[in-house]
């Protein structure tokens, strides 16, 4: 499974129309008609690329009325980058692409689970630090099994068990690439895949 969705994400990037949207939404927010007049393309087929990307989990998108604006999935973006040099190179680590976590990086995870759960499990509130946040979900998302397939029910009452806000925690998981959704079952992905609070700031 680990390697149909590097395989997917690299087909995304293999045309250079799908490139070149992706650099000009580097820059920032875009809408379809804007990214047409730049790619000197109709709108259709702008539409019809960035269904694309948006498949491969590349871009978001966002409706205001009547206009769909777009923006890079910069996690995804990068974890995948990451995940398939791991990939690669996993004979040669011997760890699968994960490197074991040092000291201070234990030290800081225990120390956020301790601040942001109680003493019964439960989560006391989303931390809005992003790396925080990251720590928890990642915390959250180790209870569930590897290679299962859950529906979306199911998804909704584990996190239930940890925090009421069901429907935020479930999106933060899919767009930090804890969790796979595809036609609402949902999979934990590959360990490689998961964004990485450690090697933020």
């Amino acid at each position: 499974m680990q390697l149909d969705k590097l395989v997917t994400y690299h087909k995304a990037l293999a045309d250079p129309t799908r490139i070149k949207m992706l650099l000009l939404l580097a820059d920032g927010e875009l809408n379809g008609q804007v990214l047409a007049e730049k790619c000197f393309l109709s709108a259709a087929t702008i539409t019809h690329h960035a269904a694309k990307l948006r498949e491969a989990g590349l871009i978001n998108e966002r409706r205001d009325k009547n206009t769909i604006y777009f923006s890079l999935n910069h996690y995804f973006i990068k974890s995948n980058a990451m995940a398939t040099v791991d990939f690669i190179y996993k004979k040669q680590t011997g760890t699968g692409g994960t490197e074991p976590m040092d000291e201070k990086n234990k030290r800081l995870a225990a120390s956020v689970i301790k601040n942001f759960m109680t003493s019964d499990g439960r989560l006391k509130h989303i931390p809005a630090q992003l790396k925080k946040k990251l720590i928890v979900l990642e915390h959250l998302v180790l209870q569930l099994e590897q290679g299962r397939r859950y529906s979306e029910k199911e998804v909704n009452e584990f996190i239930k068990t940890y925090h009421d806000d069901f429907a935020t925690i479930r999106r933060e998981f899919i767009m930090h690439q804890f969790l796979y959704r595809e036609n609402e079952v949902y999979e934990v992905n590959p360990r490689e895949l998961w964004a990485r609070w450690e090697t933020l700031a």
